[in-house]
């Protein structure tokens, strides 16, 4: 059997938006598998994410409130991914009607009138967002673009054109619904419908704005700014309130959810935390050890390649990795593998050297050549 969303919150049914809040970062500082790698810390984890996506809507809280789970559809069965919340408006608007227009013994319909009349709130919308691997490591702004409705500016979302207000519907006098008795055997029942005329706002517009055609609303392009945290990777979301599209009958506006996707890069790549990648020296440089310049994130850095490296060792920079998301003070490490590169061709003056120095290994003696020599100093 599920569990309460708000017994996972450990909140009150009655609890307002900040205390939900509140809860639910106390409660993911706790679980979030960066930091507490208990066992069953991870599903605990989905469970506390889960609840906030749908206590901390208004819209789905109320159905919750309603129906319980069953009232989200598959809306809210993906905690952590993106979840548009406009998709899952069907459920109630079919329970109601089945049930609805019948007097004395269930619900008329009138709240599926009323909720379509009153304000209603914008939809929410997506935006992909591509970053480049240094972006997603170290955050900072990015500007984009988004197209998205808005109240239009002429009519104040009315609808109606300037100098004309809409009028009272006369099929269902404001209302936004229409009954029909019918008698039965079982005696008379009411039936109760959205308003044909009006389709339940309870307002007809006669005379319809020029800019958005009695809509109310009108698409427009905007640039926005938004914050990318530190140490964001594939697959986070970032909300920005407000951002979605405009709110019908003075309703607030959606939101909108930035997906961030983070793209390959040609030297380094990612590990949890850690940056992982290859660092490629002459085979003379491990035997008698060097210091050598690498690239990091943070820009070049000096390291000191130890005498005897042999190929495949990692060195670790400390604290040079991906700043852990939501305390950028804290990084990952930098883990560097040592590749080390043979030369297949040798002028007569390197050979000759390299001769003299199988010679003295005692080499020749055996019958061994150069390269024999050369494998046997990186096996041992």
């Amino acid at each position: 059997m599920a569990r309460d969303y708000y017994e996972i919150l450990g909140v009150a049914r009655d609890a307002d938006k900040e205390e939900i809040k509140r809860a639910y970062r106390r409660l993911a500082r706790k679980y979030h598998p960066d930091v507490n790698k208990e066992s069953g810390a991870e599903e605990r984890f989905k469970e506390i994410n889960r609840a906030y996506e749908v206590l901390s809507e208004p819209e789905t809280r109320s159905r919750y409130d309603r129906f319980g789970e069953a009232g989200l559809g598959g809306a809210a069965a993906g905690a952590g991914g993106f979840q548009d919340f406009s998709d899952i408006g069907g459920f109630a608007d079919i329970f109601e009607s089945f049930f609805s227009g019948f007097s004395g013994g269930g619900p008329t319909g009138a709240s599926t009138a009323r909720r379509r009349s009153g304000p209603a709130r914008g939809d929410d919308l997506r935006f992909d967002l591509k970053l480049d691997f240094r972006e997603a490591v170290f955050g900072g702004e990015k500007q984009i673009r988004i197209s998205h409705l808005e109240t239009c500016t002429t009519c104040s979302g009315s609808g109606a054109k300037s100098g004309t207000r809409p009028r009272t519907c006369t099929t269902c006098t404001g209302s936004g619904q229409v009954r029909r008795a019918t008698r039965t055997p079982f005696g008379s029942f009411t039936q109760v419908s959205v308003c044909p005329t009006c389709n339940g706002s309870g307002q007809v517009i006669e005379d319809k704005c020029d800019t958005c055609g009695g809509s109310g609303q009108t698409q427009i392009t905007k640039k926005l700014k938004i914050t990318i945290p530190a140490g964001v990777d594939s697959g986070t979301r970032l909300r920005v309130s407000g951002e979605g599209d405009a709110g019908e009958r003075g309703g607030p506006p959606g939101d909108l959810y930035v997906y961030l996707f983070v793209q390959a890069d040609s030297e380094f790549q990612r590990d949890g935390i850690d940056i992982v990648s290859e660092v490629k020296i002459s085979y003379l440089n491990a035997i008698l050890g060097a210091r050598v310049r690498i690239d990091t994130v943070d820009g070049k850095e000096e390291i000191l390649i130890p005498a005897g490296t042999q190929p495949g060792t990692v060195l670790t920079l400390e604290n040079r990795g991906v700043p852990r998301l939501g305390n950028p003070v804290s990084r990952g490490d930098h883990r560097l593998t040592i590749q080390v590169e043979i030369p297949t061709r040798l002028n007569a003056e390197e050979r000759e050297l390299l001769e003299k120095l199988a010679r003295l290994k005692g080499d020749r003696a055996k019958g061994s050549n150069v390269d024999g020599f050369l494998g046997g100093f990186f096996r041992n």
